[in-house]
């Protein structure tokens, strides 16, 4: 009986490593040369640079941003004072040419008064005199008048405690006439919008 034939072992191939041979890892190997010839550097190696860099700019550029708003500040401030100066001798130099008129419109009523406070009297009798005076009133009057002035005389008008000042009450037998002004002490006098003095008046009061 013939033996049978023993089967050929298969022949074994040389193992390789599938990552790559121990040459590609090994140093001047192709793993770094490619590194080195074809990737660029990392983030790392190139950041040091670019940092270093840009903290001088930035504080050159505050620096100059904070120059120019001082500047500004400074010239804004300037011009305000300027403004506020120029404003306060405004309002001064109207309110004295404002006086100026007043006076130029009384100065004739003033000449008027001076001669009637020097004449003779001897020689004028009562009636000349109070007549210049009713004139160098009237004068006046007219001038201030003119100026904004108007006299408060609110004989038979309802009190008004904004612009009268009551000093005294009398009784009345009308209804009507309760509050209402009976007598004027002192005229009150209104410049413009302006209260300068209030009438003092006396006022009637009924009683029922």
């Amino acid at each position: 009986m013939k033996n049978p034939r023993k089967k050929a072992a298969p022949q074994e191939l040389p193992e390789q490593d599938a990552m790559g041979s121990e040459d590609d890892f090994a140093p001047g190997g192709s793993a770094q040369s490619t590194q080195a010839d074809g990737e660029p550097p990392s983030a790392e190696s190139g950041s040091s640079d670019l940092v270093s860099d840009q903290p001088g700019a930035s504080e050159t550029d505050v620096t100059s941003d904070l120059s120019t708003e001082r500047e500004k500040y400074l010239r804004l401030a300037a011009e305000y004072d300027n403004y506020r100066k120029r404003s306060v001798r405004e309002r001064s130099e109207v309110g004295a040419r404002a006086q100026a008129d007043l006076v130029r419109q009384m100065v004739e009523a003033l000449d008027d008064l001076a001669r009637f406070a020097h004449v003779d009297p001897s020689t004028t009798d009562a009636e000349t005199i109070v007549q210049g005076v009713d004139m160098v009133e009237k004068k006046i009057m007219k001038a201030l008048g003119s100026a904004g002035l108007r006299v408060i005389n609110p004989v038979g008008e309802t009190f008004d405690p904004s612009l009268h000042e009551a000093v005294a009450t009398e009784p009345t037998s009308a209804q009507e006439d309760d509050h209402v002004v009976a007598r004027v002490y002192q005229p009150g006098y209104v410049f413009n919008t302006q209260l300068i003095r209030p009438a003092r008046v006396v006022v009637k009061q009924w009683n029922g």
